[in-house]
């Protein structure tokens, strides 16, 4: 059993798409492998068969393996409710909330879990491909570390560099990064691949040549810009372009400071007949047919960040005008009449008006609700399927008219004119038939099927193919053979 480190110089460097990639190489061929990221600091989060919650990039690691994702997966995950602290999930479950001082303090206690995760997956399977967060060169978090070469000293595992040529200097970031790394942190890292490059090799060759001679260590590997590669994000909202038709519905959705989940909103980007636009602050607040809220890590304050930026009066008209809204997990709790958060487990304790939309009030309460759930919509014969995770229970008249029966169980709201629709369910875009028939509910009646699973697949697959054709992968198998570690 072995395990093999993918860091990278910076955030977004590339880190999560190499494991991906990688992954899927390894899984085509037959080898038992999983993801593993000891730490992730997003909003972006998926639930896992064990019925934990596990950062959204590392269960699309797990379908690349073809696995369920499994809380193992990513045994410490952050989800930033301020700028100061963040709500810390351990091994899937909440254990609290802790500012950035407190949480350092915490670390040692975190390494065990890592530490205890990983050893669990490595005797599940047989090879382990592990995800650094940020850059391993952060010189001021490195006591304590585990999320980059804390944990690869202790697993005693080998480590592949990433660095990002889109943003330039990679040769400075590769080097420089290598040189604030201990004398074991050097040499456990073995190679450099190069991420996102445009233009003719030939031109880069004699820098490749410069860094293996300066550093002593090969590059296995650079990979191209993939041109339009859609696959679920950690945490920034992207852009993506997708060709549209002549008959589309406009969308547009508030880019909420605490946004989470928004790729609930990637099959919608993608769909050949919905334009999707995310409204930033002080931006002006266009004309659309929908208007969805998405998703909060704090509901309360961001719902006091859409008044303040003159949405609740844009939404009063935009229904006025016969338009939709719909709302999405913390999206719903904002438009009942009240968002009661009496221990602050979202922020500061007190209760708060909602856009009093819906006849309903939320109450958070300890004890979030993690669930892969499955259904259909009410009235119709659609299958859905998609996850919950949130603190707040609602209760009100407005469930009385639910949008999915899950196996019996209202969930969801829809108004009595059809104009507001609310759900905790996230995903629920996923899936090609849910998609139409929600689209159809939300004014497109015309529309065409969109698969963004199948879309998933293809994108996984195309990486794969990538890394076949420009990384040396018998060397990294090399690599990943040579190790194992004796701690095992």
């Amino acid at each position: 059993m072995a395990t093999l480190m993918i860091q990278g110089t910076t955030s977004d460097a590339g880190k999560s798409t190499v494991v991906a990639a990688l992954c899927r190489v390894l899984a085509r061929r037959g080898v038992s492998v999983a993801p593993f990221k000891p730490q992730n600091m997003a909003l972006n989060s998926a639930v896992t068969v064990d019925g934990g919650e596990i950062g959204r990039s590392t269960a699309l690691q797990a379908q690349a393996c073809y696995l369920e994702a499994h809380s193992d997966m990513n045994p410490v995950l952050l989800k930033p409710e301020t700028d100061r602290g963040a709500q810390v999930i351990l091994r899937g479950k909440v254990y609290g909330h802790m500012d950035a001082l407190d949480y350092h303090a915490f670390k040692r206690t975190a390494q065990e879990s890592v530490m205890a995760a990983w050893r669990a997956l490595e005797s599940r399977f047989d090879v382990v491909i592990a995800e650094g967060a940020g850059s391993p060169a952060e010189i001021n978090l490195r006591e304590g570390d585990i999320a980059n070469m804390g944990f690869a000293e202790a697993a005693n595992c080998p480590v592949l560099l990433v660095g990002d040529i889109d943003r330039g200097g990679v040769f400075a970031q590769l080097v420089g990064t290598l040189a604030l790394l201990s004398e074991s942190e050097q040499a456990r890292t073995k190679g450099f691949i190069i991420n996102r490059f445009r233009g003719d090799i030939t031109l880069l060759e004699p820098g490749l040549e410069w860094l293996q001679a300066h550093t002593g260590k090969p590059v296995l590997g650079t990979l191209p810009y993939l041109q339009g590669l859609v696959l679920d994000s950690e945490d920034s909202i992207g852009t993506i372009q997708a060709e549209k038709k002549s008959q589309v519905i406009n969308i547009i959705v508030p880019a909420l400071p605490r946004i989470s989940n928004h790729t609930d909103f990637d099959p919608l980007r993608l769909h050949p007949q919905v334009a999707l636009t995310f409204v930033g602050p002080e931006q002006t607040i266009p004309p659309a047919d929908v208007i969805i809220l998405p998703g909060s890590k704090s509901t309360a304050s961001d719902l006091a960040w859409l008044k303040r930026q003159g949405w609740d009066n844009a939404i009063q008209r935009h229904l006025r005008y016969g338009g939709k809204v719909l709302g999405i997990c913390g999206g719903f709790q904002m438009l009942g009449e009240w968002v009661d958060d009496p221990d602050g487990l979202e922020g500061q304790p007190g209760k708060v008006a909602g856009l009093g939309l819906l006849p309903l009030t939320t109450r958070m309460v300890p004890g979030k609700q993690l669930r892969n759930v499955s259904g259909v919509l009410v009235g119709e014969t659609t299958t859905t399927t998609g996850y919950e995770i949130h603190n707040g229970i609602s209760e009100g008249p407005a469930l009385d008219r639910p949008l999915f029966d899950i196996n019996g169980r209202p969930e969801g709201s829809v108004s009595e004119d059809g104009q507001i629709i609310g759900t905790y369910l996230h995903g629920l875009f996923d899936h090609p038939e849910a998609c139409h028939a929600l689209l159809k509910q939300l004014g497109l009646s015309d529309g065409e099927q969109s698969d963004y699973q199948a879309h998933r697949e293809r994108e996984l697959d195309r990486l794969a193919d990538m890394l076949e054709a420009y990384v040396d992968i018998e060397a990294v198998i090399r690599l990943i053979e040579a190790g194992a570690s004796p701690l095992r």
